[in-house]
């Protein structure tokens, strides 16, 4: 009895403890998406969008400036390529229709680009295009938006990627990648259209330092 216990006391002595994973430095980059798999994952994006809309002839797509209106062109592309219908491609810049603009905690950014579509959007399915989804608040402002335009049969969302942090109750119908991030971490997307590189990064943020007020020193 004594040899067991000892042999007991020996193994949990000398038994490895589990290593936590070591924390990201502030400042750090990690590739989530390089151009191969951004290149797939919008071919897959198109393909889940033809499997859920059998007349692509009554689909558009809108991209939400910066990013989502390349994202859109290029989505347009495969479509095509798979049905032989390419969808009818606009922009959406959303700026006015943000509540963080109409309450004043955020300014208007000049030069972000305009709203700009040819074509009607009452009875088709309209498709939300953008590089990143987070708090929702970008999207609820083109909802509101498009909305403003016409009565769309349906709206969908399709993402690049996705990085949590939601406020509001939304989600894409339609994702390239989930991505976990702390709350101090910035998702990057580049694209060769705006960048000249078709890259995802992730980029490790310090918090900000606390603010000075009543209390402290």
């Amino acid at each position: 009895m004594l040899k067991v216990s000892f042999s007991r006391v020996w193994e949990g002595f000398f038994l490895p403890r589990p290593m936590s994973p070591a924390k990201p430095n502030p400042g750090e980059r990690d590739v989530v998406m390089d151009a191969h798999a951004v290149n797939e994952a919008i071919q897959r994006l198109a393909r889940e969008m033809v499997a859920a809309n059998p007349d692509m002839r009554s689909v558009v797509l809108l991209g939400i400036l910066s990013r989502g209106r390349p994202l859109a062109d290029r989505l347009a592309g495969e479509i095509a390529q798979l049905t032989g219908v390419a969808p009818k491609v606009g922009s959406l810049a959303t700026t006015l229709y943000r509540d963080d603009v109409r309450s004043g905690v955020r300014a208007v950014t000049p030069g972000g680009g305009a709203t700009h579509f040819d074509f009607s959007v009452d009875g088709v399915t309209v498709i939300l295009v953008d590089d990143v989804l987070a708090a929702g608040r970008t999207v609820r402002a083109a909802l509101d938006e498009v909305m403003d335009y016409g009565r769309p049969r349906r709206i969908q969302l399709a993402c690049l990627t996705d990085r949590g942090g939601r406020e509001l109750p939304i989600q894409p119908d339609y994702l390239g990648k989930s991505v976990a991030t702390g709350n101090h971490d910035h998702i990057s997307v580049r694209l060769k259209e705006t960048d000249g590189e078709d890259v995802v990064l992730l980029e490790h943020r310090p918090p900000p330092p606390p603010k000075e007020g009543p209390g402290h020193v």
